[in-house]
């Protein structure tokens, strides 16, 4: 089949589910774009983490703070603000809010280089034990439709799309 210039068809407005091309508009079709999808969910969630946070007086940034923190102590200011999807600045911001309330430590001057290592306290790990309940119970609603199969796929489909675009902006 072949298409004259001005008839070319751009793969990037085929349609997702049957791979035509949309005709009608060089738009993507929002029922069926992942990416947009992507995005509602992560919106929705975003909405319902903060819902169930704000009462206990932290956001989502600081609650992902926290839960890296528990899990990789010693953590950098340039590792927790990666980690938390943030800058270096609000990171730093926040660690000091949070080492003023008694939530972490960090040593006055560097061992090593610049790198200050965070470490949770035991208040900081008590106020993560609630938020972490809190932000586990969202995670439950948002898969209660999915089983453990479901589940499983739906986080290796999510890796692969991630392995893809960071491997693309790699090159």
């Amino acid at each position: 089949m072949s298409q004259s210039n001005t008839e070319r068809i751009n793969p990037a407005s085929a349609d997702i589910d049957s791979g035509e091309p949309n005709r009608e508009s060089d738009g993507l079709d929002l029922d069926t774009a992942l990416g947009y999808l992507l995005k509602q969910a992560a919106s929705v969630l975003h909405v319902e983490m903060d819902a169930v946070l704000r009462p206990l007086g932290i956001t989502i940034t600081h609650y992902a703070c926290l839960e890296l923190l528990a899990q990789r102590p010693g953590l950098s200011n340039s590792d927790l603000a990666r980690g938390t999807f943030v800058t270096r600045q609000s990171m730093n911001t926040l660690l000091q809010s949070m080492q003023r309330d008694g939530l972490v430590t960090r040593p006055d001057r560097p061992a090593i280089g610049r790198i200050l290592p965070t470490e949770l306290t035991a208040l900081g790990r008590q106020q993560l034990k609630s938020a972490s309940a809190a932000v586990r119970a969202v995670e439950y609603r948002m898969r209660d439709g999915l089983d453990t199969n479901q589940q499983n796929q739906l986080r290796h489909y999510l890796r692969s799309c991630i392995d893809s675009l960071a491997d693309q902006s790699a090159s």
